[in-house]
């Protein structure tokens, strides 16, 4: 009894998610249209009838998708995560999907927790109608060997600097990249990262860069002076958003 049946035990909730970014301006909320988060909170306060905010491991750009996107928030509901996941998704519109809900310890928080994030970007070698919104159409012939050789040289720890988007405040610019391969699967060339971090834009400028190398445009020798150069203005074009998707977060 007394003052502490006032207090409600807080609860924080992971959700794994799933959505297609096509329609979004992104996950973080934006003054300027609809972002996941923003659909996300909405729906999660009309469930759960209080306010809520969300935390995710990675704020992915409009455009780009997620197939294991994790979240965090703090509630007072004592809803059971099963039933909070189906009737969050019973809300939530066809583009997001919870795959995933759970109690976890008050200090987890999904962005600074994380240990690792594996993105993958996928590149249709043919013009491709159904996939149009989920792969970048790459016409060129690719010398598949120099984007293997390219894969190679950025695993370890490197500032990548040169893959950042200009402007972005950040403390630093080291990230360690502990797998980077070209696969070929189910007719699709696949770019598979995996660091402790990524810079903003940062995926999308090492795929644009690499192709550029592996079509010939630029020569092989480039690609260490890009790495070494520090400076966004080195490197090559970005892949597009859509081709890009947060595949999953380790903890």
């Amino acid at each position: 009894g007394g003052i502490f049946s006032f207090l409600r035990l807080m609860r924080n909730i992971k959700l794994i998610l799933e959505y297609e970014g096509t329609d979004f301006v992104g996950w973080q909320v934006q003054p300027n249209g609809r972002s996941v988060q923003g659909v996300l909170e909405k729906k999660l306060a009309q469930l759960l009838q209080e306010e809520v905010k969300t935390n995710a491991a990675g704020r992915t750009d409009a455009g780009v998708h997620a197939r294991g996107q994790v979240a965090n928030f703090r509630t007072e509901s004592e809803m059971d995560p099963g039933e909070l996941e189906r009737g969050i998704n019973a809300l939530l519109p066809a583009d997001v999907v919870v795959i995933g809900a759970e109690e976890v310890s008050l200090e987890f928080h999904a962005r600074y927790s994380a240990k690792a994030r594996s993105y993958a970007y996928h590149i249709t070698r043919r013009p491709a109608s159904i996939a149009r919104n989920l792969t970048w159409h790459v016409g060129y012939r690719l010398d598949a060997q120099l984007l293997t050789v390219c894969s190679n040289m950025i695993v370890g720890e490197y500032d990548f600097s040169s893959f950042c988007k200009n402007g972005v405040s950040v403390d630093h610019h080291m990230c360690k990249v502990t797998e980077a391969q070209w696969i070929e699967r189910e007719g699709l060339t696949i770019f598979e990262i995996t660091a402790n971090r990524f810079l903003y834009g940062m995926v999308r400028a090492l795929v644009g860069t690499m192709i550029d190398v592996a079509r010939g445009y630029r020569p092989l020798d480039d690609w260490q002076k890009i790495m070494k150069a520090r400076t966004r203005s080195e490197a090559g074009m970005s892949a597009p958003a859509r081709g890009l998707f947060l595949n999953t977060v380790t903890y």
